[in-house]
């Protein structure tokens, strides 16, 4: 891999700053003229969409139990390939994985040889950082802290009093800053507000006055030891399937860059908004609904009443469909808010509630093996099904093999689950050719 400056972007705690300060660099970075390259530890869709935003390229999720050690070092360098810099925000605190630090920032950080800044919110402590500066530093020796950059910070004298925590520990201070309202970012139902496109200038502007971004650069160069694995050559070949995508900014709007980038190579893709009634495009052999936050646009999808009866069209003539999480529940019957009852496609013989007294988080990975194919992806939702929980098609473990209660339907030609599945291990053709004969044998 070419020498270019690499780093992960970290934190101690969730709320420390990371997403602010990750999104900021690569705002600031961009803005010297630098393409940086963006990625987000974990399944995380909505920190990838700020990225993009700012760095005018896609970001791409890194995780470890969705995909190989192989196949995530395959997806870093291959998205790398034309980058000035590379920047990975990480995800909850550095070590905070779905087993111990298994699939934790740490852990991405050690596989991909990618050199650590830690953010720390530093609110009401001096000296005291240093004990929990050096356990982080010196807990796994595979794992290298190159700096830190203190958030929140108070005054003059505070940031040289955390100052002088880096020189006795031997550990680089990148910057210090302060407490302002452009650090804090807005939040709303289950995450970030990717809506949200004030402030960048701001946070640009805050984040080149009080860090040393060129020092970053410097750092960032000499400690990465990032090495390419031998794969393949990527085809330049397309397949010749007419493929349909839901897409808009909220509604459908859950998509890992990557997938897309699959449904490319399988043929000719077109984007659709459901929420523009319009018909589903003609001669579509595979339909995609992805996630998001359709619940938020319901009177919009009822009055799209085109889109959905030629949906439900197409799954009567036996249409392939996958689903996801806001997918599945559009597919539904109705869903239901505390503004009243919505009725969606129909094809899916169930309700979903949205309603506060209803809601529920539903969270985690989830993997199964669903017709001899081991499947693997994440769940994350407030909304329920209404009533009893529907019979699933196969059982779904989380990532410790537990028996979750999340349903899978196989209904003709159609996947569907509140799961995102990741397709990266398991490939899409595989998981449609065997839908195909599941199907035939039934």
């Amino acid at each position: 891999m070419k020498n270019i400056p690499q780093l992960l972007i970290t934190a101690p705690t969730s709320g420390s700053g990371k997403t602010t300060v990750a999104r900021g660099l690569m705002a600031l970075l961009t803005s010297k003229g630098y393409r940086v390259q963006p990625y987000k530890c974990g399944p995380d869709y909505i920190d990838t969409k700020f990225h993009s935003q700012v760095c005018g390229r896609p970001s791409v999720n890194l995780d470890t139990f969705m995909a190989s050690e192989p196949h995530m070092k395959e997806v870093y360098n291959r998205y790398i390939v034309d980058a000035d810099v590379c920047v990975v925000e990480g995800m909850m605190g550095m070590y905070d994985g779905y087993d111990r630090d298994r699939g934790s920032s740490a852990e991405i950080a050690s596989m991909l040889g990618l050199p650590v800044v830690l953010v720390v919110d530093a609110r009401s402590a001096a000296y005291s950082m240093a004990p929990l500066l050096s356990g982080f530093v010196s807990f796994r020796k595979d794992v290298n802290v190159c700096g830190v950059i203190f958030n929140k910070v108070g005054s003059a004298r505070h940031c040289d009093m955390l100052r002088q925590v880096c020189d006795d520990l031997h550990i680089e201070c990148l910057g210090c800053l302060p407490k302002h309202s452009s650090l804090e970012q807005g939040s709303r139902y289950l995450g970030l507000d990717f809506s949200e496109k004030a402030g960048t200038d701001k946070l640009t502007a805050l984040l080149e006055k009080h860090i040393d971004w060129q020092r970053i650069l410097e750092v960032a160069e000499k400690n990465a030891s990032a090495t390419t694995v031998s794969t393949a050559p990527e085809s330049t070949e397309t397949g010749n399937m007419s493929i349909s995508v839901a897409l808009n900014d909220e509604s459908f709007s859950f998509v890992y860059q990557e997938h897309l980038d699959m449904l490319k190579q399988m043929g000719n893709v077109t984007f659709f908004d459901p929420e523009q009634n319009d018909e589903l495009p003609v001669g579509t052999e595979l339909l995609y609904l992805p996630g998001g936050y359709p619940e938020k646009h319901l009177e919009t999808l009822v009055e799209a009443s085109a889109t959905r009866n030629s949906i439900r069209q197409y799954a009567r003539q036996g249409g392939t469909i996958l689903a996801e999480c806001g997918g599945m529940m559009y597919l539904c019957d109705k869903i239901i808010s505390d503004e009243g009852e919505y009725n969606m496609c129909g094809v899916l013989p169930y309700s979903i509630s949205s309603r506060k007294d209803d809601r529920k988080l539903s969270l985690g990975y989830r993997q199964m093996e669903w017709n001899g194919l081991p499947l693997r992806g994440h769940e994350f939702h407030y909304t329920q099904f209404k009533g009893d929980i529907p019979r699933s098609s196969v059982q779904v473990y989380n990532a410790k093999g537990e028996k979750v209660e999340t349903p899978v339907f196989q209904q003709g030609n159609i996947l569907a689950s509140y799961t995102h599945l990741y397709w990266g291990m398991t490939r899409l053709p595989d998981i449609l050719n065997q839908l195909r004969l599941s199907c035939e044998r039934r």
